[in-house]
């Protein structure tokens, strides 16, 4: 993969997204009972860090379809209970569905979605996506006690979009890095970027 995200296809993007699915849901796969109220993120609940990723899912039909965010704030269930259900698996998966299919649709990708931040092109909504699910199943991993190796070309693809961010992060979306040696790991360097400590 190259060095601009202008350079993905549309069908590279697209694998990119189901793979990054694939990693977050591996990840919730392998949630234990228990262990949905653990902490997570900074005030967060393992379930909280999961219904945060059915949410965004959720959003992709109605963004894709021309919907600006005003008319769809609200649309969704704001609790994690309802968000998840009675079975968080299932919650999540059913989401998950529903975002690959509506970016596979014809065209998708070549529409703007209207976000509360302002107009993007959906070719870089499903990048920003596939590069917070990979970031979150590290965050999910580590309040689990599971695998934290991610995949090494999410990672790769992650850092492309990651060299795009303003140099301070995205307040209310990406915390500000930290400092770590351009030598380190990929990962390590990724997770740095948006301000974890792996």
């Amino acid at each position: 993969m190259d060095d601009d995200m202008s350079d993905f296809s549309p069908v590279e993007l697209l694998e990119l997204f189901q793979r990054a699915q694939n990693e977050f849901t591996d990840r919730v796969d392998a949630v234990e009972p228990g262990q949905w109220d653990d902490p997570s993120l900074p005030g967060w609940t393992v379930a909280d860090l999961v219904a945060h990723l059915v949410n965004e899912q959720l959003w992709v039909t109605p963004l894709l379809a021309g919907e600006p965010y005003d008319l769809i704030d609200g649309r969704f269930p704001d609790s994690t209970d309802d968000l998840l259900g009675d079975d968080p698996v299932t919650g999540w998966e059913t989401a998950a569905d529903g975002a690959l299919s509506a970016f596979a649709q014809d065209g998708a990708l070549r529409h703007t979605v209207h976000l509360s931040r302002g107009p993007m092109p959906a070719s870089e909504y499903i990048f920003e996506m596939a590069t917070d699910l990979t970031v979150h199943a590290w965050d999910l991993a580590s309040a689990i006690g599971g695998d934290t190796r991610l995949d090494g070309e999410l990672v790769t693809a992650a850092l492309v979009y990651a060299d795009r961010l303003p140099d301070d992060g995205v307040p209310g979306l990406f915390d500000p890095p930290l400092d770590v040696p351009p030598s380190a790991p990929p990962q390590t360097r990724l997770l740095a970027r948006f301000g974890r400590r792996g």
